[in-house]
């Protein structure tokens, strides 16, 4: 035994104590150990807790450092004195032992992420972001996806050993015939390596970006995707159908009525609550979080729909659905399509109706395309153009909605041109 070296005995460990100015002790057992005892913050007793830590001081390179080893309560003695001396030993070798310490550390995180699953990589990517998913069916689709097509060939590889042909043997089954869902799963997967890359799990370029990369061994989703729209009405038949639609009785019936009319999205109409309704206005304003651009949306009614919101509010208080449902909910989306298959119009969908009057302003009108595409809510010009767009044009769509009304509501007579309007449509 190393003369000046076990200084100090279990009972002199136990009895150690800080000064009574609350100071801390470093009492030597020799070869660089201490024992560190100090004086915590007064409990409600006002008595201080005392706190004893191993603490190894050594000299390396003219620089005198102080590693912590650890607290009494989890290092006894005789283990503080098997740390030191390992200390020790490293310190002989010219090693620091804080920096191989820190390394042995590293290494371990670095093993760990290596060991990171690429499931697990992107549960730790879904749940960083998915509270800045303002749509939950965008929060929905992503683990959904995944769990789809990515997750048989990637989840349980790991997020590290992930590459190219990996990935492509993900994509290549539903590029062609999935294009758009291929494009997502692909910008899917590239986010989750991208997040894995930057928490350290992986290293080198993301083997599911495309610019520079896939677009030179996949073609241009463009290319190969067939785009299908929502089949619409001719406008022309719009008048007569809506004939047809006043013989028919229920919410369902109304509600069709009411989006044909204002020319707003199956969601929007459906999720709506008496107090989006201003009937001193001729206003409903749909809250933002509702529209598909998130900003919020004032459809100026005409006096047709006013009507048949005035029917569906009536006696209802601010904060019920307009259009209610089963289970205290609101009406259900294929409730309006159930009703066009009963109608025997299984040929159209209640979003084509938005189709038809865009079609209808467009030859039928000379409203500007502006005008036309804001009572749709979309968004209108390129971001620059948008700075200076300070109103939402709310009195002249409030008179193109009236014209497409008027337009809707007056239906040709059986077996002429005479044209004669549907005057009963705004009282049912």
């Amino acid at each position: 035994m190393a003369r000046g070296v076990f200084r100090l005995s279990p009972l002199a460990v136990s009895r150690a104590k800080p000064r009574p100015d609350g100071k801390a002790v470093m009492l030597p057992d020799g070869g660089g150990l201490y024992l560190q005892v100090t004086a915590g913050t007064p409990g409600q007793d006002g008595k201080r807790p005392v706190r004893k830590s191993w603490i190894f001081r050594y000299t390396l390179n003219h620089r005198t450092r102080e590693m912590g080893l650890g607290s009494l309560d989890t290092w006894t003695l005789a283990e503080a004195r098997e740390r030191a001396r390992e200390c020790r030993q490293l310190k002989d070798q010219g090693l620091d032992p804080i920096a191989h310490r820190d390394a042995a550390k590293a290494e371990k995180a670095a093993a760990t992420a290596r060991a990171l699953t690429f499931r697990q990589a992107a549960e730790n990517h879904i749940e960083r972001h998915k509270a800045s998913w303002r749509n939950p069916k965008h929060a929905q689709q992503w683990p959904n996806t995944l769990k789809r097509y990515a997750y048989p060939t990637l989840g349980a590889a790991a997020v590290a050993a992930v590459d190219t042909e990996m990935v492509l043997k993900v994509l290549r089954p539903i590029w062609n015939t999935k294009p758009e869902t291929a494009g997502r799963v692909r910008g899917r997967i590239e986010a989750v390596l991208d997040g894995a890359i930057a928490s350290g799990a992986r290293s080198g370029p993301n083997p599911a970006r495309w610019k520079g990369h896939l677009e030179n061994l996949l073609p241009k989703t463009s290319r190969v995707r067939r785009v299908q729209h929502h089949p619409a009405m001719q406008f022309e038949q719009v008048p007569g159908f809506m004939v047809d639609l006043q013989q028919q009785d229920g919410d369902a019936a109304k509600a069709l009525r009411l989006v044909i009319l204002t020319a707003v999205r199956t969601s929007e109409a459906i999720k709506a609550k008496v107090a989006e309704v201003d009937f001193a206005k001729a206003l409903w304003t749909i809250p933002p979080e509702r529209v598909k651009n998130h900003k919020e949306l004032r459809i100026p009614l005409n006096p047709a729909a006013l009507e048949i919101l005035r029917h569906l509010c009536h006696g209802k208080k601010p904060g019920d659905w307009i259009l209610p449902g089963r289970r205290r909910s609101h009406l259900s989306d294929a409730a309006m399509l159930a009703l066009l298959e009963r109608m025997g119009r299984d040929d159209v969908t209640v979003h084509g109706f938005r189709s038809s009057f865009r079609v209808w302003a467009g030859e039928r009108t000379s409203f500007g395309r502006e005008i036309a595409e804001q009572c749709l809510g979309h968004i209108v010009g390129d971001q620059a153009e948008r700075a200076y767009a300070r109103t939402d044009l709310l009195e002249k769509r409030r008179q193109l909605l009236g014209a497409w009304s008027k337009f809707a509501l007056t239906a040709p007579k059986a077996g002429g041109g005479e044209v004669v309007a549907i005057s009963k449509a705004t009282n049912a």
